[in-house]
């Protein structure tokens, strides 16, 4: 057994250094056998996948994205049952369209639903049950759909949908809810109850999950998987590794790989071999942190850089970064406030003024993801007024920089940046 079969990041579960950390597992299942709706959050990479893999069975998983409509979310689920939705309005909780099937399984479904099918064919006994076109004017028929398929709905990301579409969507919840459907919905956001704030009339109707991981968690992910592998890890080594993940699992994953590389420790062997060397932990982290330059350097140059392209536009961008990267961990994973990053901007250059620095940090999820919509890693709360670090691995990256941040020659070398901030404050 090799290394990489155990330890690092993957899309599919590894049991071989899976742990059920705080109960997570039974509480998970707890919830899922009750009248509610499930939400679970926590930081990019903390297991909230592996999680839903362990414990939910062959579920119906829709992946959002940055410019994906709520409205998205029913058209994916029914496509994944063989059923073409389309959508000719939607209201509060309601929902006009057409469904029709497109395979055989879409067509059970929508005969299990008392949809309409016709017959085909010459003979009775070569008779085939052929899907039409019907016209749905209820969210009750999307919900029907979806028990009769047995599957449970589940939304990856919803953290990268529009504040308008999270919203849209927490009232379908309630109307969900209603019509005795419910629905798993992971994302990323700090405060408790994100989707109560949404729609209040989900009070006793989700059941939030938050997916965190105790120092004591991430050491027995190294304990079962070095018992695994016949390794042992000696306690400084073990505890430096800890520190470095920053209470996530995705980058302890990382991080115990590229030290084992380090120590030249490939596979599993009759042997017991052993890691004692705390220095293969800090010679990873750099490495680690070398393989990251591409994917924060260029995170870092298009949110500092902002719309500079416009004219009259603004170096608040880079002013705001940089008082953002220089806040404490412990800022950026409880939640750096709009108005504790003005004051210290505002030191900086007198010209920024808290109205424009918050419409600036409502733009920056927008502004670090691909074409894909994917790519998050600081979030803006507009409900609580808090940036936030999405993905961990960027502590750890800056940690161990070793080259300059992009907004660092955007500040020295503006040297309209008045006038800039000036421009921009009008707009």
């Amino acid at each position: 057994m090799f290394v990489d079969e155990v330890f690092g990041i993957s899309p599919d579960l590894r049991e071989s250094s899976y742990i059920d950390r705080g109960d997570l597992d039974s509480r998970l299942k707890k919830s899922l056998r009750r009248t509610n709706h499930v939400a679970l959050r926590g930081p990019s990479k903390s297991g909230k996948s592996w999680l839903r893999q362990k414990v939910i069975d062959n579920p119906i998983v829709v992946q959002c994205r940055l410019n994906k409509s709520f409205i998205d979310i029913y058209v994916d689920a029914l496509s994944q049952l063989g059923i073409k939705l389309t959508i000719k309005s939607s209201e509060e909780g309601k929902l006009k369209g057409a469904v029709k099937a497109s395979g055989t399984l879409g067509s059970a479904l929508l005969q299990k639903v008392g949809l309409a099918v016709e017959l085909s064919g010459t003979k009775a006994d070569s008779a085939e049950h052929e899907p039409v076109g019907q016209d749905i004017d209820d969210l009750r028929y999307i919900a029907d759909i979806l028990k009769a398929s047995g599957r449970r709905l589940v939304i990856e990301d919803f953290h990268y949908m529009s504040t308008e579409d999270r919203r849209n969507f927490a009232f379908d919840l309630k109307a969900l809810w209603d019509y005795q459907y419910y629905v798993v919905i992971i994302g990323v956001w700090s405060e408790t109850n994100l989707l109560l704030h949404l729609n209040t009339d989900l009070s006793g109707r989700v059941r939030e999950i938050s997916v965190h991981w105790s120092e004591r968690d991430l050491e027995r992910i190294i304990e079962k998987g070095s018992k695994k592998l016949n390794i042992e890890i000696q306690s400084n080594v073990k505890k430096s590794l800890v520190e470095l993940a920053y209470t996530n699992a995705g980058v302890l994953q990382s991080l115990i790989v590229y030290t084992l590389d380090e120590a030249n420790i490939e596979e599993r062997k009759i042997k017991k071999q052993y890691l004692k060397d705390i220095q293969f932990v800090e010679s990873a982290a750099m490495f680690y942190a070398e393989q990251l330059n591409p994917i924060y350097q260029q995170f870092s140059k298009l949110v500092s850089s902002g719309i500079r392209s416009r004219p009259k536009s603004t170096g608040i961008y880079a002013y705001a970064m940089e008082t953002i990267m220089s806040a404490s961990d412990e800022t950026l994973i409880r939640g750096y406030k709009a108005k504790d990053i003005y004051e210290v901007a505002h030191r900086k250059q007198n010209r920024i003024q808290l109205g424009n620095l918050k419409t600036i940090l409502e733009k920056i999820p927008s502004l670090q993801v691909d074409k894909d919509g994917r790519g998050l890693i600081l979030t803006y709360n507009t409900a609580t007024e808090e940036v936030s670090v999405v993905d961990r691995q960027l502590l750890l990256y800056r940690r161990f920089l070793t080259i300059s941040w992009p907004w660092e020659e955007i500040i020295k070398n503006d040297e309209n940046i008045e006038e800039e901030l000036e421009g921009d404050s009008q707009e």
